[in-house]
This record gives structure tokens, C-alpha cells and sequence, in this order.
């Protein structure tokens, strides 16, 4: 069974990629992990009702909330906050700019949480960090292969060590595609698509046996790497094996599954003086061409059919 993780989300890192603003720097800060995909606008906390309360969330004050707390006596106010700021929660998102009030700054300074600030209105930053942290915390595998962008789609290529996977993405890099991952592929599920980078520590390099490690962002320029890509097909390399059966027609629709989320799936057999860079590309414009409803095997099969089926009926006439 492969093994599935789940990474949580460093609250830090959230902040600099929004760059909120910092009101107040918690105690927790640099260390804080989010680990729920999910944001709340505290409602009827603010009026004393905690239960099913759940202080993980990240909390967001919009302007509701805000106008609800200024029409209360600066007493009451304090109250709220007090019982509010108590909950470890990771930090308190102030929308739109608005202003402060001096006693929430006061208690989240006492209490140690963070405070933030965005120009962004309340929904807007609300679904922005929901997408994020969907992201961030997706189920995550790793599989051995290399992931590039081809035409415009992702494919992942898998194969024993040794059996040309690097070389491969050389020669494909050469014809102006691009490199988003080699040797470690790190897989994410996003509602029912998968996504594919590469761990941070080898990003962008690649290995050639005798020649060795080569960094393709500067051998091939900025348009050759790319971050993240979706996965749209899976190829399998493998040796060619003789008396082997292998697909001929293109008839077969096999998948491949991880993560709960089925892909295409072609094996391609590798033999000296095969082209497979331009069988993979062949591969992948075959695949966008069936994505818009295209199958040249199925046309061909038809085809043969109906020529059989006229030469069959032209018999019988001249019988």
C-alpha cells in the first residue's frame, strides 16, 4: 500500500505568499501549523456561544463583524475579546484595512496571537486561502519518475532505473518542452485531479549517467522549467520484451490510479533505436486528441469495417 502523507500548512508561509500585513506577531509564529482546509468568521462566538467551536480554523473579522463589535460599550468589547483570544487559534485576519480597535490589539499582544491585515474583501481572501490550504494540505505521494509538460499537458513517465527516463526528458527538453520534475515526483490530489512538482532540494536538475548532474534552468533558459504542471497521462516505460503482445491499434484504454484518481496509461516497450521522445509526443497529442472526443484506432476499425463489409456485398451482387 503506498504510503500517503499529509503536510500542514507553516502559518509564516501562508502570510508571505498573501503578504498580510503584521499587526501582531504571536508567540507561535515562526513554529504555528495549520492543518484544516478551512477558515471561519466568528458569529456566535461573539455573543458568548462556544460550543462546536473550532479553534484551529483560521478566523477572519469582516466588515459584519467589525460594525457589530463598534456598536458595542468598549467594556463589552473587552469581554468578547477576552473570551475570544483565550481559543489557540492560529491568527485573526482583519479585512478591507479596517481600523484596529485599540483593545483587540491590546489582548492579542497580552494573549500572544497573531493579528493580520488585508485590503482584500472578506470573501475574496476567504476563498483565496481555502484554495491554498486545499492545496497545501492535499494527500501526497511520491513516485520514481520524471514529469513534464508536453503540448500543454502533464505526463508522468515511470520505468525501472536505467531504462531512459532522464535521456528521454533531454531529448524532449531539446524540442522545447518542459521539465517540472526528474527522479522524485511529488504527487498531490486536488479534488479529483493530481498535481506533480519536485522536491524543493533537486528542483529543476538531472541526472545522466556519464555525465552527471545538470541544472536545466541554465543550460536551457527560464522556459524550460516549470513549478507544477496537472497530470494528464501516465506512460510506463519498460524493456522490450520479445513475444511480448503490444497494443498495435491504440484500442486499449487502460488507467492508471493514485491517489483514487484514474489517468491514462500507455506502456511503451524500449529497444535500441526506438525515438522515444517523439513516441511520447506522439503519445501526448493521441491523448488531447481523445480528450476532444478523437480516436484515430476507432475511425481506422470503422473504416476497415465498412470497406470489408461493401467488398463482402459486392461479392454477393456479382455471385
Amino acid at each position: 500500500m503506498e504510503k500517503v502523507k499529509r503536510t500542514p500548512a507553516k502559518l509564516h508561509k501562508l502570510v508571505e505568499s498573501f503578504g498580510f500585513e503584521i499587526i501582531n506577531k504571536g508567540r507561535d509564529y515562526d513554529t504555528r501549523e495549520i492543518t484544516i482546509p478551512d477558515v471561519n468568521r466568528p458569529a456566535l462566538q461573539l455573543v458568548g456561544f462556544y460550543d462546536y467551536f473550532e479553534p484551529r480554523r483560521l478566523q477572519i473579522f469582516g466588515k459584519a463583524e467589525m460594525m457589530f463589535l463598534r456598536a458595542m460599550e468598549p467594556e463589552k468589547r473587552i469581554e468578547v475579546f477576552e473570551n475570544f483570544l483565550r481559543c489557540e487559534i492560529p491568527a485573526l485576519i482583519i479585512s478591507r484595512n479596517m481600523e484596529v480597535f485599540p483593545e483587540l490589539l491590546e489582548l492579542v499582544e497580552k494573549h500572544g496571537r497573531t493579528l493580520l491585515r488585508t485590503p482584500l474583501q472578506t470573501v475574496e481572501v476567504s476563498s483565496n486561502i481555502i484554495d491554498y490550504l486545499n492545496r497545501a494540505l492535499a494527500p501526497q505521494i511520491v513516485r520514481h519518475g520524471v514529469l513534464m509538460n508536453i503540448y500543454g499537458q502533464g505526463v508522468l513517465m515511470l520505468g525501472d532505473s536505467g531504462i531512459g527516463k532522464s535521456e528521454t526528458a533531454i531529448e524532449l527538453l531539446k524540442r522545447g518542452h518542459r521539465l517540472v520534475a526528474d527522479d522524485a515526483v511529488e504527487i498531490r490530489q486536488v479534488s479529483n485531479q493530481l498535481f506533480g512538482t519536485a522536491p524543493e532540494i533537486i528542483r529543476h536538475y538531472v541526472e545522466i549517467r556519464g555525465v552527471g548532474i545538470i541544472e536545466v534552468q541554465k543550460l536551457f533558459g527560464m522556459g524550460a522549467v516549470q513549478f507544477e504542471t496537472e497530470i494528464d497521462l501516465v506512460i510506463q516505460l519498460e524493456p522490450w520484451v520479445e513475444g511480448k503482445f503490444y497494443d498495435r491499434l491504440g484500442l486499449g484504454d487502460d488507467t492508471y490510479t493514485m491517489l483514487g484518481v484514474s489517468l491514462p496509461y500507455l506502456t511503451i516497450p524500449v529497444r535500441p533505436g526506438r525515438n522515444l521522445a517523439g513516441i511520447v509526443e506522439i503519445a501526448t497529442m493521441k491523448n488531447r486528441q481523445m480528450k476532444y472526443g478523437e480516436n484515430s484506432a476507432v475511425d481506422f476499425i470503422e473504416q476497415f469495417d465498412r470497406r470489408v463489409d461493401a467488398m463482402v456485398s459486392q461479392s454477393r451482387n456479382n455471385g
